[in-house]
């Protein structure tokens, strides 16, 4: 495809001929009118043409014009243009400075384009083939662009090296840069980790870079546990490490830590950028106070598409689908465009609250009123919701009627209502055909072995776990974490290590007399294992999430909130008997799961069986 501004050039020129001096000045006066002309680019049109009179005024050899001229085609997203002049067959490269080759490879670092980052490798290259030295600003744009490829070590080393070789790497900025490389990738985050402990000196965008690190890599955990440590240090974040932070306390649930920052920032009058106002915002949301969330939504001054949509997402995982509904129609009222980001998530509302009539009107809205067309995620959305409300032969006619091949979570959405509302069988075939096409994916394995355990075919159960083992597929455990008095404990299912919290095996013990003389019944079905219904029993007390209650009801006063982050979906017998603890032990249980929240209070549960 022809670049846009090719299209231009010849009217470009035209244009310059007849509305500039027609022998341009030479020498100063003509590289200021060159620089006047470039700090004026508002526009393509005006950036050709000021390429026309470089050309015209011999001054394609000028380091201090074409380094102007680089920054600008940037400025425009126009960094061909800038390429095209600076390194053409008969440009004189070796009359250009590292100030040049450096404007040039932070242009390409920061593209938005994975082609145009992988280019800045290469003008590095160029420029030490035009003998020139690369200096401290060189680097950070280097290692930048680095970062943001696939593979951010494989290129990232040899540029480290090149730091050592050039006398680099104990400048704080190049280190930073180094360490927020190293940890894009998880193989190398421990050597990140190593970078940062042994740095003399850090500011807070040493801290960010490994806090951020932490994020990206899934370790939320450790980027909370390394705050604390920068807390202790005494050095004050700034808005990056609490944008960053937020995002970790989002994975970990940890609300507590999400107010103490939300007061910080206001303590520290550190100034509410968007950006800020948005983590904060979506923060709020999925640690479980979503009226908090709504709260600071409706005070911001400013309101981007993200802030419409973290608050109808945040609404939706908390099953108030109606009120995620109403905030949609009040940002198309204001003027704010959906997006597919924004139809997900009220889609995503009308699934956890059963409201089949506005998800489908929803749905066929994108292309009618916006020319959106739906992606395979809105149509996982709508297979969700008709499975959710036991429509099975509708979703699966949805599904048939596809633009596009299913993805294995569609099928699985679809397996899982099988499961609940009776037909094995069917869930069975889907699940053999599925297998047939991807046989490494650990989840379908699972959903498969769960049916012939339903349907007591214990020897196909075993056969289905033999597969996986051989194999090397495990299933994922059940994790739940709970954050008490600022720290983060993981409880993981039958793990009887969790015992060193002394008391929680008497605590489940106490929990099961209790309810069960409030009329709990164990919903041993959950149990998918050939043993007795005895050991079925037992085998329910060492859900994570039970572990995890039984440790805050320990822990805390009568009547403290509790509130658990699982990363597997809420078993059914769980639900069930939290909503006689919640009603027993007269406490609030919030239960955040794989798909949404759960709210137990006085023996009901929010979700209203839409789970």
């Amino acid at each position: 495809m022809m670049p846009p501004y090719k299209k231009h050039l010849k009217g470009s020129l035209h244009f310059v001929s007849h509305t500039l001096p027609s022998t341009p000045s030479r020498g100063r006066a003509g590289e200021q009118t060159c620089l006047a002309l470039l700090q004026a680019c508002i526009s393509l049109r005006h950036l050709l043409q000021t390429t026309a009179f470089i050309i015209k005024s011999g001054l394609q050899s000028n380091p201090l014009v074409l380094t102007k001229f680089a920054a600008a085609s940037s400025s425009l997203d126009a960094l061909e243009v800038a390429t095209s002049l600076l390194f053409s067959p008969h440009a004189s490269t070796h009359l250009y400075d590292a100030f040049l080759f450096n404007t040039v490879i932070r242009s390409h670092a920061q593209s938005d384009r994975l082609g145009e980052r992988r280019l800045a490798i290469s003008y590095f290259s160029a420029m030490l083939r035009c003998r020139l030295l690369p200096n401290k600003f060189t680097f950070p744009f280097l290692l930048k662009a680095c970062a943001s490829l696939p593979e951010p070590t494989s290129v990232g080393a040899q540029v480290h090296a090149c730091v050592v070789k050039y006398g680099y790497s104990s400048d704080q900025y190049v280190q930073n840069t180094l360490i927020h490389m190293y940890s894009g990738a998880p193989s190398s985050l421990d050597f990140a980790r190593e970078l940062f402990d042994r740095m003399p000196k850090t500011s807070p965008v040493t801290w960010s870079a490994m806090i951020g690190g932490y994020v990206r890599s899934g370790f939320s955990d450790k980027a909370v546990a390394l705050f604390r440590e920068m807390q202790g240090r005494g050095i004050q974040p700034d808005e990056i490490t609490v944008i960053l932070v937020l995002s970790a306390c989002a994975d970990l649930g940890a609300l507590e830590l999400v107010r103490w920052l939300g007061s910080y920032v206001e303590r520290e009058n550190i100034p509410k950028a968007l950006p800020l106002c948005n983590a904060l915002l979506d923060a709020l949301a999925k640690c479980g106070d979503v009226d908090g969330a709504v709260a600071l939504f409706e005070q911001m001054h400013a309101k981007s598409i993200v802030s419409w949509t973290s608050v109808i997402d945040g609404l939706a995982l908390h099953g108030r689908g109606k009120e995620a509904v109403r905030v949609f129609e009040m940002m198309k009222g204001a003027g704010v465009v959906p997006d597919g980001v924004a139809f997900i998530s009220v889609l995503t509302a009308c699934c956890h609250s059963g409201m089949v009539d506005e998800g489908r009107h929803y749905f066929d809205s994108m292309k009618s009123d916006l020319g959106i067309e739906p992606q395979i995620e809105h149509y996982g959305c709508m297979v969700d919701l008709f499975s959710r409300m036991g429509m099975v032969e509708r979703a699966l006619e949805f599904v048939r009627t596809m633009p596009m091949e299913p993805s294995p979570v569609i099928w699985r959405m679809l397996i899982g209502a099988c499961r609940v509302h009776g037909r094995l069988e069917l869930g069975e075939r889907i699940a053999k055909n599925l297998l047939e096409e991807d046989p490494v994916q650990d989840s379908t394995y699972v959903v498969l072995s769960n049916l012939y355990a339903l349907r007591r075919q214990w020897q196909k159960k075993w056969e289905t776990r033999r597969a996986m083992s051989e194999r090397g597929i495990r299933k994922v455990p059940g994790c739940s974490l709970v954050e008490l008095n600022g720290e983060i404990y993981e409880f993981i299912a039958g793990d009887e290590s969790q015992l060193q919290y002394r008391g929680v095996y008497e605590m489940l013990e106490e929990i099961g007399r209790k309810i069960k003389l409030a009329g709990y019944v164990p919903t041993k079905t959950e149990v998918l294992l050939d043993i007795d219904e005895e050991d079925k029993e037992d085998a329910l007390h060492w859900h994570s999430e039970k572990l995890a209650v039984a440790f805050v009801l320990l822990k805390t006063p009568p009547g403290t909130r509790i509130r658990i982050v699982k990363n597997l979906r809420v078993c059914g017998d769980c639900h069930a008997a939290f909503k006689f603890i919640s009603k027993v032990y007269d406490r609030e249980i919030v239960v955040r799961d794989r798909n949404r929240f759960h709210c137990f209070e006085n023996g009901a549960c929010s979700c209203k069986d839409f789970w």
